[in-house]
């Protein structure tokens, strides 16, 4: 009997690193990371996961911008997500007005530093909100810069470009009927504990888990309880 199929999405510049101890933790799932290339929208990676993942029905979990793409792949095909998690991550569109110039100008600077100084240097600047304070200067702080430094500005820029248009999630939250878990780090700067708090009343039955001490990279700070977390949703049935 072929094991049930878990499918990871990654977030904005990381890889299979940032789901490497999930993956080893759940043996009980086939595990497939997500990879998006050169891809600019999250329309077309929910399209790309949608078509490259071959079992008809799956696990889904996302984190920071793969909750984003997990949710679009939720609004095109829901017949085929049998369950939803979304950790440390939003389902607003880029804010209007001066909000959303001042999110625009601060992507687009940490591209140009990215292309005149290396994916490494910016993302040693740009890290430094990634992760618990505790953990900055530290052998895990190392490991995401390492994981920021396989990308390219190429791909940072077509994220970003995908990121400033991002669609609004919300209409999707009414709809969505299969068990979800939503998980934040208490201190997750980025996508903070009330966002995931108004998405948990947005969806009827979902579980809120706050991962204590630990910041935005939840799945690598804080790797055994994620993994107790999706454990756990995994044993939810999946509505029929």
């Amino acid at each position: 009997m072929n094991a049930p199929v878990l499918v990871f999405l990654p977030g904005l510049l990381c890889d299979e690193a940032v789901w490497n101890a999930q993956c080893r933790d759940l043996p009980q799932v086939r595990c497939e990371v997500a990879s998006f290339g050169l891809l600019s929208s999250i329309t077309a990676m929910a399209q790309q996961v949608l078509a490259q993942t071959k079992a008809p029905r799956f696990s889904l979990a996302g984190h920071s911008m793969g909750g984003r793409v997990a949710l679009e792949m939720m609004r095109l095909a829901p017949h085929r997500i049998e369950r939803l998690a979304l950790l440390d991550t939003g389902i607003d569109p880029l804010a209007p007005g001066e909000a959303g110039a001042v999110e625009r100008a601060q992507r687009m600077a940490l591209l140009k530093l990215a292309q005149q100084e290396g994916m490494r240097a910016m993302g040693r600047q740009w890290a430094q909100g990634m992760v618990h304070p505790s953990r900055r200067n530290s052998p895990l702080f190392d490991a995401v810069l390492d994981m920021i430094g396989r990308k390219t500005p190429a791909i940072f820029e077509a994220q970003i470009e995908a990121l400033l248009a991002r669609p609004d999630a919300r209409p999707v939250l009414k709809d969505v009927d299969c068990p979800v878990l939503l998980l934040c780090g208490r201190q997750d700067a980025w996508s903070p504990l009330w966002r995931h708090e108004q998405m948990h009343e947005l969806i009827p039955g979902s579980h809120l888990a706050v991962v204590e001490d630990a910041g935005h990279m939840t799945t690598m700070e804080a790797p055994a309880r994620v993994s107790l977390a999706l454990a756990a949703w995994l044993l939810q049935a999946p509505i029929q």
